[in-house]
């Protein structure tokens, strides 16, 4: 996945329609939130089989809200200057410290707790 690409062409589509001056920081982040969930909605109320039915039948649905989230995901990145791919970089690091391996194997407990 080349998240420079769609970076630029989330900047473009930014650009072209003046909507920067609207982009700071809290409204960029209430956005992403509000995106994640409507991801939930079409998860609400749906368990086991019918959950995994559900997911089927939306799969493009739920993929386009997910895209959503990473729009804003990317953008207020952008904005606020975090490089992702080295804050995943990190990120992964400071999971890798807090759920080893040979600790979190087949547990879905928190870090604190294993």
């Amino acid at each position: 996945m080349n998240t420079d690409a769609f970076l630029q062409n989330i900047l473009a589509f930014r650009e072209e329609r003046d909507w920067k001056q609207f982009h700071n920081p809290k409204d960029l982040a209430i956005s992403l939130v509000l995106e994640a969930g409507e991801v939930l909605e079409h998860m609400q109320w749906k368990n086991g089989e019918e959950l995994t039915e559900r997911m089927i039948e939306r799969k493009e649905k739920v993929g386009e809200e997910l895209v959503d989230v990473l729009y804003w995901t990317l953008l207020l990145a952008h904005d606020l200057g975090i490089d992702l791919e080295e804050a995943i970089q990190q990120k992964m690091l400071q999971n890798q410290s807090k759920y080893p391996a040979h600790l979190a194997k087949g547990k879905s407990a928190k870090y604190t707790e294993l």
